[in-house]
């Protein structure tokens, strides 16, 4: 596994990430100590990505959706009309 200097890390991030981002794991080091390893995220499965409108046309919001509960919402804060 690769150990760079932080210096080094800090002047070529991109490149160390690209290169990350394709399988290659590195060390980085200060002082010639190891602090941390740097690995790539594997992407998510395909059961776990968010699939937008999969409700699209199967639920349907009522036109006074922004007034609903009303009366009863400005009764908790202000007390019975």
């Amino acid at each position: 596994m690769r150990t760079v200097n932080i210096h080094e890390a800090k002047t070529h991030l991109s490149r160390l990430i690209d290169a990350a981002m394709k399988g290659e794991s590195f060390i980085i080091a200060k002082a010639g100590r190891p602090m941390v390893r740097v690995s790539p995220i594997p992407a998510p499965e395909e059961q776990q990505r968010r699939r937008l409108g999969f409700l699209a046309g199967k639920i349907r919001v009522p036109e006074d959706f922004d007034r609903m509960g009303q009366d009863d919402i400005v009764s908790l804060f202000d007390g019975p009309a």
